[in-house]
């Protein structure tokens, strides 16, 4: 799901929005749908599944917003622990719809094979507006640093900090839209006065490795599986995915850590974010949910296998 632009004609061209810009782009944002009733009511519904955890609230101005994640009952310091997190960007909702269905239809196939964290809306406030950003015109997966500028990403380092080291894998679920080019990035370059140069949307799945701990034989287990639901990414013209090499079919790598994304933020062995193309005339917004559940389930198929693997070599 995209909407319309919201950010033409805020502020003076060439300088980077203060407060009065701030507020004007906020007023434009309306909410269309609700937190509440997608969100946490569905994660009510998947408690037989997991246990429900809360983990504090994200307040702005006169919202309140809850923030729940669902944890393995039966938690065990032996097995794997997997971290999926799901609405960062509180607009793509293949992320959001993607771990709330993996908890319903596959959570109970790895009771007693791994440790699992469902965090499904990171950002409820963008969620509910369909927005990249939060309230303050932050994005919340550049905040993942300390101290975070963004409420959403500091509640969910909190949730992490006591689990810090012991995650296997982490797989952050997102999607690339056609508003990432017509509506998000004008609107980071009109935000930070800089000149807007347009780029182009990725047809198909991808995903993002970590360049100081790539993990290629991971992200292509996920790669491997996902074709087999939609059709994968190809480079461009110049061998690139949003303007990073491809390292690997469908496989590009940033710098988690210094850039402060939420891949990074668990200190997981095994790291990824996915990228859906939703606006794919080659898929629907179904395949692209069910492109989620399939990475999933191909991570923690992999930690499995290679903590099987581990144990039989020592």
């Amino acid at each position: 799901m995209t909407a319309p632009s919201t950010t033409g004609h805020i502020g003076t061209p060439g300088q980077p929005w203060g407060a009065p810009e701030i507020a004007a782009w906020r007023a434009r944002q309306v909410r269309q749908r609700s937190y509440a009733d997608d969100v946490l009511a569905e994660a009510t519904r998947l408690a037989p599944r997991l246990d429900l955890l809360p983990y504090g609230e994200v307040v702005y101005a006169d919202e309140r917003f809850p923030l729940l994640a669902l944890r393995s009952r039966d938690w065990h310091p032996g097995r794997p622990t997997v971290l999926v997190t799901g609405g960062v960007h509180g607009y793509e909702t293949s992320g959001v719809r993607g771990a709330l269905r993996f908890v319903d239809q596959h959570a109970p196939a790895y009771a007693g094979r791994a440790n699992l964290l469902v965090v499904p809306c990171v950002s409820p406030w963008a969620y509910e507006r369909i927005h990249r950003w939060n309230f303050d015109a932050v994005d919340p997966n550049r905040a993942f640093s300390t101290p975070s500028p963004a409420q959403e990403s500091a509640a969910l380092m909190r949730l992490l900090a006591p689990l810090h080291g012991q995650f296997t894998a982490h797989i952050d679920l997102h999607e690339t839209t056609d508003t990432d080019e017509s509506e998000y990035r004008p609107a980071l370059a009109a935000r930070d006065g800089q000149v807007f140069e347009p780029g182009g949307i990725p047809d198909g799945f991808y995903l993002v490795d970590d360049v100081n701990n790539p993990q290629p034989a991971f992200q292509q287990a996920i790669i491997a599986a996902v074709a087999r639901v939609t059709h994968i990414a190809p480079a461009d013209a110049r061998g690139q995915i949003i303007g990073s090499p491809v390292v690997a079919p469908g496989v590009i790598r940033y710098a988690f850590g210094p850039l402060g994304l939420c891949a990074g933020a668990s200190g997981a062995r095994y790291t990824t974010t996915t990228e859906v193309y939703p606006d794919s005339p080659r898929t629907t917004p179904e395949q692209c949910v069910v492109a989620q559940v399939t990475a999933v389930c191909a991570a923690l198929d992999f930690v499995a296998h290679a903590g099987t693997a581990a144990r039989t070599a020592g």
